[in-house]
């Protein structure tokens, strides 16, 4: 099984640590699963984690080192002969005893009469095969009757039942007897008692001698199955039972030792990591299928949202969109700005017209007049020809306005004699155009406050704002994330061409928690470098970049609702150009509460 061992110990044979667990911490301190007395060794230098494929090293803390086959890392998923430095101690992994070591300790039993070793290495090899097929095949039932039979086989037992919790009840998946078949009618030939007393202390059970052990002799199904040796021992996985491996011998000439128990403890520990995963891809997949059909259901056209903030935003689409009403629209970058205007103008009744969008950001202020409205030949250096602009090339269609607070206040004049008269003209011509258009904008500005501040014409800005669409942030959406993130991989995974990709429970969790400050684009381009580089079936919370450290920590719910109060109080007192018994007013609070709020904030800011 896999192991780590001493390289510069002097002992013979040198110290070794096997691999049992999901997640093995190394350090100096007392409560580490390898504990390594070394001057640089961190109180919790390193673990080791397992998805029941591969084994993955992580220094704890920036400040721990790791040199893994003379290089300098942080982590390193580990290959059987890599050579691991830390704290200055030196080990060396090993997937699998290799073959002369595994020849002289089954001479040395041979000598002794003894077969433990032989066995247990086959059954070892035998879990080794069990991880490489997964790497192939993460289909739960090609795997069990295979799983089984290796362990009937190991323990010398007659025949093994795998039983599976699920939805919170226990049942028998599989059972299978010496012969590699299947036993019908399983519930028959398993003791309720014995099952019952490993649900309950979740400790691993043997019943060397079933009709004279004290606790079970008197049990019915004991009896009544006539029960010479049991053994029955839990699968855990990260402290949950996921199921529960029964192993039963009826031969009195066979009956079961601790020796077998420990194999099979040992064999269910590492047979844990390959059925969690195997259920866990079960599931994603029926979650995908699922996911899929609730994608359809929440598609809004091209747009994806089941919160309730973005289904509000499709309401108010499908009221305007056939309308001619100008139409703003506010969100930071990243939040949909544009696929919302391109909604509107296909559920308008100009979708058979050109849709034109621009930046007006993205344009030198020089160009810029010349790309919306056109520009007649010799207008300026290098107008070799007359040209249309985004307004006279929209005719009958609709212009998208993208960061309308970006463009300058010279050209905000124009665009307002547009949007009042439906004319315009050329760079270099004063011959008035008529231009039949819907205009939709866009900003990520807070355009009031550029009104205030004399960067944004107000005049303008109500002829723009006659219908305001405001699109929350990514953070604010809920479950969307996750929807919105299954329909990137498909399309990825298929642009691509590089099969089906999953999102790990972790990855999950860890695209729930993150704040995604470029919202949609930024989750986009995660999932795209990811499914790029990662050789895995399953996209984990580290494959897309959202390590434990990038992630804001949850706060209670106290603190939140005080965060949340705070910046009302705030929202409140701007509303009142900070006339704090206004506020109170409005707020319908005592004056106190404001000063209250307003001296907190101040702490924080001291902090």
């Amino acid at each position: 099984m896999p192991k780590l061992t001493h390289i510069d110990d002097t002992s013979s044979p040198p110290q070794a640590y096997h691999l049992q667990k999901r997640l093995t911490s190394i350090g100096a301190e007392a409560s580490n699963d390898i504990v390594l007395n070394s001057d640089e060794m961190a109180n919790t230098h390193a673990v080791i984690q397992s998805d029941g494929t591969q084994f993955e090293i992580k220094t704890v803390t920036s400040k721990a080192s790791l040199r893994v086959n003379g290089s300098k890392t942080r982590k390193h998923v580990l290959s059987h002969g890599d050579t691991l430095e830390f704290g200055g101690v030196t080990l060396e992994f090993a997937l699998l005893d290799d073959g002369s070591e595994a020849d002289s300790a089954a001479q040395k039993d041979s000598e002794d009469g003894s077969e433990t070793i032989k066995q247990e290495l086959r059954g070892y090899r035998r879990l080794f095969d069990f991880s490489q097929r997964l790497l192939r095949n993460y289909r739960l039932d090609d795997l069990i009757d295979d799983l089984l039979d290796a362990i009937i086989d190991i323990t010398e037992a007659d025949k093994g039942f795998l039983l599976l919790v699920e939805d919170g009840d226990v049942g028998i998946h599989t059972a299978r007897n010496v012969e590699q078949e299947t036993i019908p009618d399983a519930l028959e030939h398993v003791s309720d008692s014995i099952i019952s007393k490993v649900l309950e202390t979740r400790d691993p059970i043997i019943v060397s001698d079933a009709m004279s052990h004290d606790e079970f002799k008197r049990s019915e199904s004991v009896v009544n199955l006539n029960l010479s040796s049991v053994m029955c021992v839990p699968l855990l996985d990260r402290g949950e039972l996921i199921g529960l491996l029964y192993v039963g011998n009826e031969d009195v000439a066979h009956l079961f030792t601790r020796r077998h128990l420990d194999l099979l403890t040992v064999f269910a520990a590492q047979a844990s990591l390959i059925l969690a995963n195997a259920i866990m891809v079960r599931d994603l997949r029926l979650d995908r299928e699922q996911l899929s059909q609730r994608l359809e259901e929440m598609r809004f056209g091209s747009i994806i949202g089941a919160s309730d903030a973005m289904q509000e935003i499709f309401r108010k689409v499908e009221k305007v969109a056939p309308t001619d009403v100008t139409v703003l629209v506010s969100g930071q970058t990243g939040t949909g700005k544009e696929l919302v205007a391109r909604e509107i103008h296909n559920r308008s009744d100009r979708f058979k017209q050109p849709f034109m969008a621009i930046n007006c950001g993205a344009i030198p202020e020089n160009l810029l007049e010349s790309e919306l409205f056109g520009h007649v030949k010799g207008a300026f250096t290098g107008a070799e020809k007359t040209r249309k602009g985004k307004f006279q090339a929209a005719e009958g269609g609709t212009v998208f306005l993208d960061e309308i607070g970006e463009m300058p206040v010279s050209l905000q004049v124009k665009l307002l004699r547009v949007l009042q008269e439906r004319e315009v003209t050329k760079v270099g011509s004063s011959e008035p155009e008529s231009v039949d258009i819907r205009v939709i904008a866009a900003t990520n500005k807070d355009l009031e406050a550029a009104v205030e501040a004399g960067q944004f014409r107000e005049d303008l800005y109500y002829r723009l704002n006659v219908i305001s669409l405001d699109l929350p942030p990514l953070n604010m959406r809920g479950d969307d994330v996750i929807l919105i993130a299954r329909y990137y991989i498909n399309e990825i995974c298929d642009d691509l061409d590089v099969g089906t990709k999953e999102l790990s429970p972790e990855a999950k969790a860890a695209l729930q928690e993150y704040e995604w400050p470029g919202n949609v684009r930024q989750l986009e381009n995660k999932l795209k470098k990811a499914i790029l580089l990662s050789d895995r079936s399953i996209l984990s919370a580290d494959d897309l970049g959202l390590e434990p450290e990038m992630i804001d920590p949850i706060a209670p719910l106290s603190e939140a609702k005080e965060r949340f109060a705070y910046r009302y109080v705030l929202e409140a007192l701007e509303r009142n150009d900070g006339n704090r018994t206004a506020a109170a007013d409005e707020l319908e609070v005592d004056p106190r509460t404001i000063f209250r709020y307003l001296e907190k904030g101040s702490e924080g800011d001291e902090q």
